[in-house]
């Protein structure tokens, strides 16, 4: 991001039960993010996401400013706080890896995580390492599943080219309450590839469902 004229994202955001008590609220984060902009002569446009949760990454703010990135309408997303961009080193570990394939930056100001420079992205090279980890987790326990499954004599239909960890945190995401399409968009935003390497929809989503519940039954 040498050079001037540098355009960001500055992407604030607070969940409903703590806009009332919370130490940081969006004002604070706000003034965090214009205060290292300054001193970066960065041009901030920004996001916000009130009364949402941070325990997905499918919130209407955010999933606009990937797009955004995705486009270079911008080039790097900066938050106050690592929890207010996600509470899951898996989901950040997905940003992470979607910030390189995409050529854009992520700067944490708490975390001193700055993609920009080498020590920042040491930083988040730490932090992807644990991500990829516990990714692969999900996916051995997945993998066991459906071998189990395989032992009790389930048909589990033709082979299939989608990711075993894309699979796995499509799951993951559902157990967590979200509907088709905010599932949908989540992996979209966090850059969780298909099996043809498209974009997800609702439809997709509710098919793998349908497969994870007939190996279950």
């Amino acid at each position: 991001m040498a050079g001037a004229a540098v355009k960001v994202i500055g992407y604030t955001r607070v969940s409903t039960d703590e806009q009332g008590r919370s130490g940081l609220g969006l004002a604070a984060q706000r003034r965090a993010i214009e205060d290292h902009a300054l001193a970066k002569g960065w041009d901030v446009t920004w996001l916000v996401d009130s009364g949402k949760s941070g325990k997905s990454l499918a919130r209407p703010a955010l999933v606009q400013a990937l797009e955004m990135l995705r486009r270079h309408e911008a080039d790097a997303l900066v938050v106050a706080k690592f929890d207010r961009l996600s509470r899951s080193t898996v989901d950040f570990g997905g940003l992470v890896a979607t910030s390189l394939r995409q050529r854009w930056d992520i700067v944490v100001l708490d975390f001193a995580i700055d993609t920009t420079t080498a020590s920042g992205r040491g930083v988040a090279n730490i932090l992807m390492s644990v991500a990829q980890m516990e990714s692969e987790l999900i996916g051995e326990r997945t993998v066991a599943a459906l071998a189990a499954a395989r032992e009790r004599g389930v048909q589990l239909g033709r082979p299939r080219s989608l990711p075993e960890a894309s699979e796995a945190r499509l799951h993951e995401l559902r157990a967590e309450g979200l509907s088709l399409v905010a599932t949908a968009e989540a992996l979209n935003a966090e850059g969780v590839p298909t099996a043809h390497g498209g974009r997800w929809h609702a439809s997709t989503v509710a098919r793998i469902d349908k497969r994870r519940a007939e190996v279950a039954a």
